[in-house]
């Protein structure tokens, strides 16, 4: 069971750049993005560790729009840190380099 699940400052950037992109996109729908994104990372708590490995970060996909949410799970397998939330049209070479910041 995970006791803590900590948000890096850069993941809450990439959350607020989708919130971004798609409240321009239609209005309400930046606020939908980040209820999903929300959603996909409460699922973590119960899911954590059990998803694959890609960049030395665990990888979940969210269920509603092209994104990959990344995180570390701590050796005591208690501690979450979700990393990065990163569009999934992005250049695979870019999400390396921005996972090994």
């Amino acid at each position: 069971m995970i006791i803590k699940l900590e948000i890096l400052k850069e993941a809450e950037v990439d959350i607020l750049e989708g919130f971004n992109f798609y409240e321009l996109q239609q209005l309400g729908l930046g606020k939908y993005f980040i209820d999903s994104i929300f959603s996909d990372i409460d699922f973590i708590k119960i899911s954590a560790g059990a998803h694959p490995i890609e960049n030395e970060h665990h990888k979940i996909l969210s269920k509603k729009f092209p994104f990959a949410i990344y995180y570390t799970l701590s050796k005591s397998g208690q501690t979450v840190k979700v990393n990065a939330v990163i569009d999934c049209r992005r250049n695979p070479a870019w999400v390396r380099r921005k996972l090994k910041r």
